[in-house]
C-alpha cells in the first residue's frame, strides 16, 4: 500500500503554497483596511508573515505579530474573535470549494532572527569568523571541492 506523500514530510504542496499566499494576502488588506466590525483590532497594526494550509486546505494557521511586538496576546484574542468575520472576507475573495478555518499563533520568526543577529554579534562567534577567513586566504582547500 502507497504513503501518502504527505506523512513522508515532503512538505507543502505547490497548491498549499499558492493558497497560502492568497490567505496570507487577503487576511493583510482586510486588517489594513479595518474592514472587521471590532475596533479594538482595527486599532492593532498586524502584520501576516505567513500563513499554512493544511494538505486538505480546510484549515489555514496565520502567523501574526503586532507592529513593535507590543500586545501580542491581545491582538491574539481579537483574531480570534473575530476568525467568523476574517473567514468570510478569505472566503469571498478566493474560490475555493470550502473557505477555511482560520487558526492564529504568534509568529516568532523575528524573535529568532533577533536571536541570530545576538549569536553572530559574539565576540566568540566574530573570532571563529575571523579565523575561518585567514584559513580560507592561507589556502586551504576544502576536501569536498576535488
Amino acid at each position: 500500500m502507497a504513503a501518502n506523500r504527505f506523512s513522508q514530510g515532503s512538505g507543502p504542496s505547490q497548491r498549499q503554497l499558492r493558497v497560502g499566499e492568497l490567505i496570507r494576502r487577503t487576511l493583510s488588506d482586510v486588517l489594513n483596511r479595518a474592514e472587521v466590525h471590532d475596533p479594538d483590532l482595527n486599532r492593532m497594526s498586524i502584520t501576516v508573515g505567513e500563513v499554512r494550509t493544511s494538505p486538505d486546505l480546510k484549515v489555514a494557521t496565520a502567523y501574526v505579530l503586532p507592529l513593535g511586538g507590543q500586545g501580542a496576546e491581545e491582538a491574539l484574542k481579537a483574531l480570534r474573535r473575530n476568525s467568523g468575520e476574517l473567514r468570510h472576507h478569505v472566503a469571498k475573495a478566493m474560490t475555493l470549494k470550502y473557505a477555511p478555518q482560520l487558526r492564529f499563533q504568534i509568529d516568532e520568526t523575528f524573535d529568532r532572527l533577533d536571536d541570530t543577529r545576538r549569536m553572530f554579534a559574539d565576540e566568540r562567534v566574530q573570532r571563529d569568523i575571523a579565523k575561518g577567513r585567514e584559513d580560507d586566504a592561507d589556502g586551504d582547500q576544502d576536501p569536498d571541492a576535488e
